[in-house]
């Protein structure tokens, strides 16, 4: 089973910067770049939404038009961790934020998903 361990959020002035971070860790072999990599976000009593993903292998990024322009997600295959940088916040960003991992096999019967913990962004005066 693979583990998800989110961190660096926290309470951020409107307009300012921040970094999280997604550490992945468990199976033998697992490495970041073999599955679908993202980011989700959750305020109270909204759906959950897909802030930012980056795709196995080469690493295509993709990312809601909501954040496109602040945000960038990144990829350390070799410290198994995802990043999601964040600049220009705005207050509408705060939310509980998630890592989520997604691999599926060629015939797409098989698929298996993992989710972290979730780290509190709060943009605020």
């Amino acid at each position: 089973q693979v583990q998800l361990v989110e961190s660096g959020g926290g309470l951020v002035q409107p307009g300012g910067s921040l970094r999280l971070s997604c550490a992945a860790s468990g199976l033998l072999g697992f490495t970041v770049s073999n599955y679908y990599m993202s980011w989700y976000r959750q305020a109270p009593g909204k759906e959950r939404e897909l802030v930012a993903g980056i795709s196995s292998g080469i690493g295509n990024t993709n990312y809601a038009d909501s954040v496109k322009g602040r945000c960038t997600i990144s990829r350390d295959n070799v410290g198994n961790t995802v990043y999601l940088e964040m600049n220009s916040l705005k207050p509408e960003d705060t939310a509980a934020y998630f890592c989520n991992a997604v691999f599926s096999t060629r015939s797409g019967t098989r698929r298996y998903e993992y989710w972290g913990q979730g780290t509190q962004v709060t943009v605020s005066e």
